[in-house]
């Protein structure tokens, strides 16, 4: 019998794994999945954004509605120890011009192999293909078995990429008032194109300031058969969810003015579109959008240009999204994370009900959350008679 049982071998799992391995206790980490850290791989496949180097205030308000517990675990593991972290394990990091750290490997499996080689000089034992059925038992390949511990982490993921093995499932083992509803989070928008949109599918829009409600951001988005989506988007889509209307500012470094001037400069014997296009130097996206969304186009469409409309038709599923707002509720842990109803029980990761954009926030929350845990759990077992006997 392992003094901890981990639940999950994701980003928080194993580090929930590692704080209670060093403090000298054993360790077994349990996975659904043939092999671990499935979705921090494919989070990593086009370049490992670790975290945000920016200011710790800044970096917080970045989770809407952040609890306080969640907030501790970011004030005591932050961009500066997820950085620090990742060098410890050998592999160096740089910060990019918008404040993104990446590993200098850019990929995330040279981390994730430093890391398990880690975990296996403290004796943590991996048991892959080990689905959770509730309690302390699993599906494997061998049949039903229960694996004993006086402390269990859960970290579990979130409701999105089914098939990397986070579908939130788990949630039906929970009463349904300790579950916040799962919800998209950092996804894609569905919208109606008409067939002239076509050819500019798979294109980038730039330079362009992207607003919903009260929410600006500078950002590029991609355009797909679909819809929209890509980091601009990802941006805002908690607003879009919720059922703010999108608008596209195209010219973000022109005001209504500078455009009037532009387009009076321009021949008057062109027509509106050849000024447009000639004065303002739209490139053929961003005259695609301003076609779908803008005819008839007024005679002064400075204003159409700053703020034009992008009618959606709902969010992308949620199983596309890169990760997912609600989960096991705050209210339902202790300041240290361990499941008020289930003593010896943490959960820890993206099963918590917080939400983030991109850009590194998700990956050190998990990270964050996963240390708490592991560190709330060493605390339990220390005060465990039993625990300490076999140390």
């Amino acid at each position: 019998m392992a003094d901890a049982l981990v639940i999950g071998a994701g980003p928080a799992g194993l580090m929930a794994a590692s704080q209670i391995a060093q403090a000298g206790y054993s360790v077994t980490v349990c996975d659904a999945k043939p092999s671990v850290g499935r979705k921090f791989l494919m989070a990593g496949k086009s370049g490992l954004n670790l975290t945000k180097d920016e200011p710790t205030q800044v970096f917080l308000s970045r989770f809407p509605a952040i609890s306080p517990v969640l907030e501790t675990a970011l004030r005591s593991f932050g961009p500066a120890e997820v950085m620090d972290w990742a060098r410890s394990l050998g592999q160096p990091v740089f910060t990019g011009s918008s404040g993104r750290v990446f590993p200098k490997a850019m990929k995330a499996s040279p981390l994730l192999r430093a890391w398990l080689r880690a975990l296996d000089k403290l004796g943590v034992r991996i048991l892959t293909r080990h689905q959770w059925l509730g309690g302390t038992r699993f599906s494997t390949p061998d049949g039903v078995i229960a694996i004993d511990a006086p402390v269990v982490v859960l970290a579990l993921g979130g409701a999105s990429w089914a098939r990397l093995g986070s579908n939130g499932a788990w949630s039906a083992q929970f009463p349904a008032d300790q579950i916040a509803p799962f919800k998209p989070a950092n996804m894609g928008f569905c919208v109606a194109w008409s067939d002239h949109m076509r050819p500019h599918f798979g294109k980038p829009v730039k330079t362009v300031v992207l607003k919903a409600g009260n929410a600006r951001v500078r950002a590029e988005f991609v355009l797909s058969e679909r819809g929209i989506e890509g980091g601009g988007i990802y941006a805002l889509s908690r607003h879009l969810r919720e059922g703010e209307n999108l608008f596209l500012d195209l010219l973000p470094d022109l005001s209504e003015q500078q455009i009037r001037d532009r387009l009076g400069k321009a021949s008057q014997k062109d027509s509106l579109s050849n000024r447009l296009r000639k004065a303002l130097r739209l490139d053929p996206v961003k005259q695609a959008l301003i076609n779908e969304f803008g005819r008839p186009l007024p005679a002064d469409p400075a204003a159409l240009l700053k703020h034009l409309p992008i009618p959606l038709t709902g969010a992308r599923p949620m199983d596309e999204a890169i990760s997912t707002a609600g989960g096991l509720r705050f209210d339902a842990l202790t300041d240290r994370l361990m499941i008020k109803d289930r003593p010896g029980w943490f959960a820890a990761g993206e099963m918590l009900d917080w939400e983030a954009p991109t850009g590194g926030y998700l990956l050190t929350a998990c990270l964050a959350t996963g240390r708490m845990a592991g560190q709330g759990a060493v605390s339990f077992l220390d005060q465990s008679p039993s625990a300490k006997a076999r140390l």
